[in-house]
């Protein structure tokens, strides 16, 4: 007879928990990409950064392909996803092998990749070299239709050999 009043009590137990646990937990909102997990759930401070949110699914910001150029390209601004506005000044370091006559282009895209600007970054140093060289340009821009857009950075290629060719992409805001 105790067993049965014990294992009762336990069943109903169990099933109260059970019921307020489904009346009192709110439904999570759907995420669908970094953006929106950031908004609601804590960033993990990791490059790239990183967010979890409690139904288990994870996100990882998008940095471009930063990562896969490092050992050839470096940029010190713009950072990938920052706020950047017309001029846009653009830093950083690019092995010798980058350039040709000491410079590279440089593009900007639109969210609807419309390019809306173009230039060209400068060596500020001895470029006939394979190692890091430091670099400059100054990029002016039309005003985006859209809130996001694209920095690209190519490597200068004279050979116009498609196999040659790399950039560097950097996701940026407007």
């Amino acid at each position: 007879m105790a067993i049965f009043l014990i294992g009762g009590g336990v069943y109903f137990i169990f099933q109260n928990q059970k019921n307020n646990l489904r009346n009192n937990s709110a439904p999570i909102a759907r995420i669908n990409n970094f953006e929106e997990c950031a908004a609601k759930y804590p960033v993990m401070e990791s490059y790239p950064r990183q967010c979890a949110t409690p139904d288990g699914k994870h996100f990882t910001e998008y940095i471009g392909n930063e990562m896969e150029m490092g050992e050839l390209i470096k940029v010190d601004s713009p950072r990938p996803n920052v706020k950047v506005s017309s001029p846009l000044t653009i830093t950083g370091q690019a092995r010798g092998t980058w350039y040709f006559e000491a410079q590279f282009p440089v593009k900007i895209f639109d969210a609807n990749n419309n390019e809306i600007g173009t230039g060209i970054a400068k060596a500020t140093g001895d470029w006939m070299t394979e190692n890091f060289v430091p670099f400059t340009a100054t990029l002016e821009f039309t005003a985006p239709a859209t809130a996001t857009g694209t920095l690209i950075l190519k490597n200068d290629n004279p050979s116009g050999d498609p196999t040659k060719d790399k950039q560097l992409i950097i996701p940026i805001r407007f």
